[in-house]
Order: C-alpha cells, then structure tokens, then sequence
C-alpha cells in the first residue's frame, strides 16, 4: 500500500481536516490544526507530504521519526500540529485496513466509554451558573468555566473578587458533588495568580488550568505548591520532551495534551505513559471538531490514567458548525449522561461526510483569535 494523494480543507467554525489517500482505495482523515493559524498548519502539511508520498502509511512510526527529525527545525505548535494531523490519518488507515479501531492497536481498551466535561460561559465568562445548571440538568458530571477575563500582571484586588464570585455562582447553582474545572487561559500572571488560587480552595476545583503561560511553567511550583486541588496545563505543549521536564519538577497533577497540536496519537500516547510513571492524570485537550475527539477517545480508551475528555459541542467558538455536522452518522460521538462509548468503527471509529466537507470549505472564513487590550493600551493575554 502506498500513499498516493494529500487533501486539506478549512472549513467553519476554525478548523482544518486532511485525507490521506492510497493506491489501496483506504484512506484516512486527521485534523492538523492551531486556532487562528490553519493556514500557516495547512501549508506545512503540504510540504510535509513531500516525505510521505509514495511511502507505505502502516509504518506510522518509521514515518513520524522522518517528519520530526528530518527537517532538522522540530517541535513548535505549528510543526506538530502539521504533523499530528498526518498522524490521526496514519491510524486512521492502519485501523481500516485491519477492520479494527485504533485502540485495539494500542494494546486495547481499559475502558467502555468515558466521562466527558462541557464549556460553558464564554471568553468573559457572564452567566455560569445558569449555564452550569443546565448542563447538569443535561447529565454531565463535569463542566469547564474561564476563570477570568483579562488580568494585568499586578492588578486590583476586584478581579480576584470578581473570578470568586463567578465560581461560586458556579458551585451554588451546582451543588457540591458536580466537578468545576477553571480555566485561567493563561491570562493571571504569577503575582496576581498566587493569591487567586488560594482564594477559590473553598469551592473546590476539579481542576485549575493554565494558571501561568508555558513560558513561566518553572514557577508554579512556587505559585501553586500546597494547594488542596490539582493543578491542570499542556495543552501549549507540543512535544513529550516538554512533558518530561514538567513531570520530573513535579509541578502538576493533570496533562492536557492535545491531540491535534501535539504530535497525534503517537506521541500523545508516549506523553500518557509518561505521566502514569508520576502518577500523573491525563485530560486530552480538544476545543475543536470530530476528528480531534475521535482520535482522542482512541487515545483515552487505552489510557489507564486518563479521567475526562473535554469536547466542544456547543462551544462559543462553533459559529455556522458544530462538531458533530461532519459526521455521516453523528451517534457516534453522542454524549449520554456525561459519557461518550468509545468508538469501535474501524480506524478512529468515524466516517467523514466528505462531500458536506467539500461544500462547507467553500464558506469557510479566516478566524482569528481576538486582540485584547488593558485599559492604558498594552496587549492583554487572550
């Protein structure tokens, strides 16, 4: 079997999906994407390809090595988000020509289905509780809110008090027992983050996220240390090297990879192993579209430390699509009771409506993350 052709396609809401065909009449589809960046991702696809045309796509490891190594420049969100998708659709082939889903090549399944968490609230959260409310009325057992807008890096005691009220809005209108992740998106600098993230113990987290930018990941330690909650991050990092400097300072308790921006299932699965030698929980990443969650369920159903899958049906983000709009049949990423079985379709378990791909992708519009800035006009983190 051989690779014989590489197609991409940006379609709404901000993603971008790829097909690998070959000689074989099997084919796979992947999602190799960075927000507000697909078409820089969709370029490095393509020149990628040149290592992979002609090439046998069952030896996805031999091929992976090629497209990380040989360029000599590696890691980066855009390198390995190129070559995650290209990943997702290497599986995807693998399990098709085989008859099997992908997470019986991975040694299969640990478990039956897997817990699932929902957004609510937007960029500046307004409204949670409502929102929180009705997902459980929904049968989650678990949602994700921002923790807060935008933060300077020393600002007014008012922001931490704002950012309390709304988790407890939260926790109020939840009860006790409904897990609360808070996403700090980055956006709390260390002086201000030290103080938040004493302030919201009361509540209870299921987990804080991003509560420091990647680049100051060597201060949470400092920031973070002693708190009675766990601590959640890498969804910015790209690469399991990344993962292996976090895990050895013992700096966090969930990671959150994402399979779309960190090397696909290849290197995800090496970065869950990884974690479970630190006895270190896994939460996979995915703010983005079916092909993303489908090959992160593949992922979870063999990872024992894996505890809940973020998805983004109904997302504030999903504007003229939703995730399960692609699919040709949508019940296979229907979420019942905050659970979602794991897919057992051959490869990641999916069929893409191609054509459906085909017409959207002429609709599709550059998306772009918003530019926020403080009140004295300096640029504030999104």
């Amino acid at each position: 079997m051989k690779i014989t052709r590489i197609k991409t396609w940006q379609v709404p809401p901000r993603w971008l999906f790829m097909k690998i065909e070959t000689d074989a009449g099997i084919h796979g589809w992947g999602e190799p994407v960075v927000e507000g960046r697909s078409s820089t991702v969709e370029a490095a696809v393509h020149e990628l390809s040149d290592y992979l045309i002609g090439e046998d796509p069952r030896q996805i490891e031999r091929l992976f090595s090629v497209l990380y190594r040989a360029g000599f420049y590696r890691g980066g969100p855009i390198l390995m988000s190129a070559i995650a998708g290209i990943d997702q659709a290497l599986w995807d082939i693998k399990g098709r020509d085989l008859g099997v889903p992908v997470h019986q090549l991975l040694g299969g399944a640990v478990r039956d289905k897997m817990r699932m968490y929902a957004w609510t609230g937007g960029d500046r959260p307004e409204d949670v509780g409502r929102g929180a409310a009705r997902l459980k009325e929904h049968g989650f057992t678990a949602f994700k809110m921002n923790g807060t807008a935008e933060m300077q890096i020393v600002d007014s005691h008012a922001k931490i008090d704002a950012a309390v009220a709304r988790v407890a809005e939260a926790r109020e209108a939840v009860g006790p027992e409904m897990g609360i992740g808070i996403d700090f998106h980055g956006r709390v600098h260390r002086p201000m983050a030290k103080a938040l993230l004493r302030e919201l113990e009361p509540f209870h987290p299921m987990f804080v996220e991003e509560p420091l930018l990647p680049e100051h990941l060597p201060a949470l330690k400092h920031v973070a240390a002693n708190l009675g909650y766990p601590i959640a991050t890498g969804e910015r990092l790209h690469t399991r090297y990344q993962f292996r400097d976090l895990l050895a300072e013992g700096m966090v308790d969930i990671v959150q990879p994402d399979l779309s921006h960190c090397g696909g299932i290849s290197e995800v699965f090496k970065v869950a192993n990884l974690a479970s030698c630190h006895d270190v929980a896994l939460a996979p990443h995915a703010p983005l579209g079916p092909i993303n969650l489908a090959a992160s369920l593949q992922l979870d159903a063999v990872a024992e430390n894996a505890f809940i899958q973020e998805q983004s049906m109904g997302i504030h983000y999903n504007k003229g699509n939703d995730v399960l709009d692609y699919l040709v049949d949508p019940s296979v990423l229907t979420i019942n009771d905050g659970f979602c079985t794991i897919p057992q379709g051959p490869g990641l378990g999916i069929e893409i409506n191609e054509a459906y791909v085909e017409e959207r992708s002429k609709v599709a519009e550059r998306w772009h993350n918003p530019v926020w800035r403080h009140d004295d006009g300096s640029t504030a983190e999104w």
